[in-house]
C-alpha cells in the first residue's frame, strides 16, 4: 500500500515539474539562441580569451543571480505561495507602517518594477521568435527576406488564440520544453566531448581577466552576458503556479545542467573551428539535424512568449486589485484554472507593441540592444523589497540580511550599469515605455486616493441609515447595493431612496474587499452582518490574485444562512462621474487625465462579473 501511495503523490509531482518546465523556463531556456554570440560580439572578439571569460561570466551570472538569489532565496520570500513584485510588495506591506518613510518609497518600487516587467514582456516575444525564425538563414541565406514575414505571422497567430485560452495547448508546454532542453544539453555536451578542456572556463579569473583586459567594453560586455539570465524572474514570479519544490527539481534537475552544457558547447565548437561560426547554437546540431532543431527552438519560443504574455494578464490583474492600474474587462478562459484569464486592452497592446518592435528592430542583434534595458530593473526592485521582507518577515539579523543582500545588490547594480551601455542602442525604448507605465500607474492611484478623499466628505455613516429608510415604501425583492466603504451607506442606495423614495424587503450593502494575500478559502469568503430588519452589511473578500465574482458571493451568502440567489436580485451602482476642478501644473493635468481614466475604465458590473440586464446605475456628480 505504501508503495502505491508513492507513486501516486510521485505522479502529480511528477508532472508539476513537467508543467515548470513549459511555464516557468521559456524565457531563460530560449537564451542560448541568442546570449552567448551577442556576449562575444559586445567583446569585439571570438579568440579564446574571449570565449572563456564570456563563458566565465555566464557561468557566475547564472549561479549568483539565479540559483542563489532567485531559487534559494527570493523563493523563501512567498505570499501565501505565490510570488512575484506585486506579490512580493503586499507581503512587505504588512510591516509597512512602522517605518517611516518607506510605505511611500515601496509603492513607488512596486510601480516601477511592475512598469519594467510590462517592458520586458513586450520585448521577449520579438527577440525570443525572431532570433529562432533566423535559423532559416542557414538552411538557406535566400531565406533571409522571409524572417520578418514569418516572425509576423507566428506573432499574429499567438496574440490571435489568446481570447480562446491556453488550458487545451497548456498541457504540451511541458513535455516540449522537456525535449528543447535535452536537445540543448546532448548538443552541448557532444562537442564539450570533444573538447573537455572549455571547462576550465568555470574558473573566474577568466570573467575577471577579460573585464580588466578590455576596460572599454567591460559594461558592454556584462550588459550582453545579461541576456543569459533574462527569464530568471519567472523563477520567482510564477512559482505559485507550481509551488516552490517542482520549481527548484526542474532548474537543479534539468534547466541548469542544460543551459551550462549549451553554453560550454557552443565555447569548445568555436575553439574548435578554422573560421567564424554564424549562430553557433544551431551550429552545434549540424546540418541534417537543422531543421528539426530550428523547429524545435521556434515551438520553444512560442512557449516562452505565451509564458511571458500570460504572466503580463495575471500582472495586469494584481495591478488593479491592488488599485495601480484602472479596471479593464475580464475574461476567463477555462472553468477549472482560475489563471487562465485574458485580458483584451493588455492583449492588443502588447500586440501592437510586440510588432512594433520587429519592424522596427528587424533583427535578434539589433533587439539586444533593447533586451534587458527594463528587466534589469525589475530584479534590482525586487532585491531592494526582498532584503525588507528578510529583516521584517524573516527574522533575520540586520548584519545578516546586509551582507546577503547586499552582495545581491551590487551584483544587480553592475547589471544595470551594464545595460545603461545599451540605452543609446535601443535600450531607451523599453524605458520610455516603462516610463510612461509608471505615470499611468502613479496618476491613477494618486487620482483614487483624491477621489476617496473626496467621497469620505460626501459620504453618510452609516449609523444614520434607520432614518434615511423611515418612511420610504417597502417594494418586493431583493436589492443588492455595492459599497465602496462598509462604513458608509452606498451612494446607490442614498440615490435610490432620494429619487424613487423605496427601499427593498430586503437590501444587501455589499463590500468587496481585496486583501494582501494572493487566494482565499471559500469558507473565509463573505463576512454577514444584520443591521436591521431586512438589511444586511455583506462584506466579500478576495485575494490580489483573484477576480471578485457576484455569482461566486451570493453562493458564499448561503453558507452563511443568509438565503439569496442571483435570479430574484436587482442591483445597484453608484457610478462616481468624476469632474476635476480647474487647477494649473502638473498636479491640474494629472486630475483631468484621472478624471478621463475613471470614465473610461470598465464598470463595475462587468469587473465584478454581476449580470448586465439587471444591473441599475445611479450616478454621483464627485469634484476633486
Amino acid at each position: 500500500m505504501s508503495r502505491l501511495a508513492d507513486a501516486e503523490q510521485a505522479q502529480p509531482a511528477r508532472a508539476a515539474v513537467i508543467g515548470a518546465l513549459g511555464v516557468v523556463y521559456g524565457d531563460i531556456g530560449t537564451s542560448p539562441l541568442y546570449a552567448f554570440q551577442q556576449s562575444l560580439d559586445a567583446a569585439g572578439s571570438a579568440r579564446p580569451a574571449a570565449v572563456l571569460g564570456v563563458l566565465s561570466l555566464i557561468f557566475w551570472a547564472l549561479a549568483l543571480s539565479v540559483t542563489l538569489k532567485y531559487v534559494v532565496v527570493m523563493m523563501r520570500a512567498d505570499n501565501d505561495g505565490e510570488g512575484g513584485i506585486l506579490a512580493l510588495f503586499a507581503l512587505a506591506q504588512r510591516n509597512l507602517r512602522q517605518f517611516g518613510a518607506w510605505p511611500k518609497i515601496a509603492v513607488s518600487l512596486a510601480l516601477a518594477g511592475t512598469a519594467l516587467f510590462f517592458c520586458d514582456a513586450l520585448i521577449t516575444p520579438a527577440m525570443t521568435i525572431l532570433s529562432a525564425v533566423e535559423g532559416l538563414e542557414l538552411v538557406d541565406p535566400d531565406f533571409s527576406s522571409a524572417v520578418i514575414p514569418i516572425t509576423l505571422i507566428i506573432i499574429v497567430a499567438l496574440y490571435g488564440i489568446q481570447k480562446r485560452g491556453t488550458a487545451r495547448v497548456g498541457g504540451a508546454f511541458g513535455p516540449i520544453m522537456v525535449v528543447w532542453f535535452v536537445a540543448l544539453g546532448v548538443s552541448g555536451a557532444l562537442a564539450i566531448a570533444a573538447r573537455p578542456a572549455i571547462l576550465v572556463a568555470i574558473d573566474p579569473a577568466f570573467a575577471i581577466a577579460l573585464l580588466t583586459h578590455r576596460p572599454a567594453m567591460a559594461l558592454a560586455i556584462i550588459g550582453a552576458v545579461f541576456l543569459a539570465i533574462t527569464g530568471g524572474e519567472a523563477l520567482y514570479a510564477d512559482m505559485g503556479h507550481f509551488g516552490k519544490r517542482p520549481v527548484r527539481i526542474a532548474w537543479f534537475g534539468l534547466v541548469w545542467p542544460a543551459l551550462l552544457l549549451n553554453y560550454f558547447g557552443q565555447g569548445a565548437l568555436l575553439l574548435g573551428a578554422s573560421g567564424p561560426v554564424a549562430r553557433p547554437m544551431y551550429a552545434l546540431v549540424g546540418q541534417s539535424l537543422l531543421p528539426f532543431m530550428l523547429a524545435l527552438a521556434t515551438a520553444a519560443s512560442v512557449i516562452a512568449s505565451q509564458a511571458v504574455i500570460s504572466g503580463a494578464f495575471s500582472v495586469a490583474r494584481q495591478a488593479m486589485q491592488l488599485d495601480m492600474l484602472p479596471r479593464m474587462r475580464i475574461l476567463q478562459t477555462s472553468a477549472l484554472e482560475q489563471g487562465q484569464i485574458y485580458v483584451p486592452v493588455v492583449n492588443f497592446l502588447q500586440f501592437v507593441a510586440v510588432v512594433g518592435f520587429v519592424l522596427g528592430f528587424r533583427s535578434s542583434d539589433a533587439l539586444g540592444g533593447a533586451y534587458g534595458a527594463a528587466v534589469v530593473g525589475t530584479m534590482f526592485i525586487t532585491t531592494l523589497l526582498g532584503a525588507f521582507v528578510a529583516v521584517t518577515q524573516w527574522g533575520w539579523p540586520k548584519w545578516r540580511a546586509g551582507a546577503l543582500f547586499g552582495l545581491l545588490l551590487a551584483m544587480d547594480l553592475v547589471f544595470v550599469l551594464g545595460n545603461l551601455t545599451k540605452v543609446e542602442a535601443g535600450g531607451w525604448v523599453p524605458l520610455t515605455l516603462a516610463l510612461a507605465v509608471f505615470i499611468v500607474f502613479s496618476i491613477w492611484r494618486n487620482g483614487r486616493i483624491d477621489l476617496r478623499h473626496a467621497l469620505g466628505q460626501l459620504a453618510v455613516p452609516l449609523d444614520r441609515l434607520p432614518a434615511l429608510i423611515d418612511g420610504a415604501r417597502r417594494v418586493e425583492g431583493t436589492g443588492v447595493f455595492l459599497a465602496s466603504h462598509p462604513g458608509f451607506v452606498p451612494s446607490a442606495l442614498l440615490r435610490n431612496i432620494e429619487h424613487n423614495k423605496v427601499v427593498h424587503e430586503r437590501s444587501l450593502i455589499l463590500n468587496f474587499e481585496i486583501m494582501r494575500t494572493p487566494r482565499l478559502s471559500r469558507a473565509d469568503r463573505v463576512r454577514v452582518k444584520e443591521l436591521l430588519p431586512g438589511v444586511y452589511l455583506v462584506t466579500a473578500f478576495f485575494g490580489f490574485m483573484e477576480t471578485p465574482d457576484m455569482r461566486e458571493t451570493l453562493r458564499a451568502c448561503r453558507s452563511r444562512e443568509l438565503r439569496v440567489y442571483l435570479e430574484d436580485c436587482s442591483f445597484f451602482i453608484g457610478q462616481h462621474v468624476v469632474i476635476a476642478r480647474p487647477r494649473p501644473g502638473w498636479k491640474g493635468l494629472t486630475r483631468r487625465m484621472f478624471a478621463r481614466m475613471q470614465r473610461r475604465s470598465a464598470s463595475s458590473a462587468e469587473f465584478f462579473r454581476m449580470p448586465v440586464r439587471d444591473v441599475v446605475i445611479l450616478n454621483t456628480v464627485v469634484e476633486i
